[in-house]
């Protein structure tokens, strides 16, 4: 058992209804598989389930538990801080792809 981290700059969403109740209240919760360590307070870019730049999110909390299923799960509480703009998004999604997801 062991805490895996994030990198500082990414918040990958698995889920469209997450990422839509981010969008549409302007705060959510993520849930993880494993223990990972999501730093409360920072500012983080959030990305869609395809990998594309949304927005600027701030993690509020990061809560690493095991469920009653037994498993290791990480729930990340964020707030919206703002959408990025059609630029902002192509370049934080060009970057992302060549320094996390790889080549397209």
């Amino acid at each position: 058992m062991g805490f895996q981290t994030e990198f500082n700059s990414v918040c990958k969403f698995k889920s469209e209804q997450e990422l839509y109740e981010l969008l549409e209240y302007g705060k959510c919760k993520m849930v993880k598989q494993g223990f990972r360590i999501y730093p409360t307070g920072q500012k983080v870019i959030a990305y869609s389930p395809n990998n594309e730049a949304i927005a600027i999110v701030r993690i509020s909390a990061s809560i690493a538990e095991i469920n009653f299923q037994g498993e290791e799960v990480t729930a990340v509480e964020m707030d919206l801080v703002r959408k990025l703009t059609e630029e902002e998004a192509r370049v934080q999604t060009e970057l992302a792809y060549e320094m996390f997801f790889g080549e397209r």
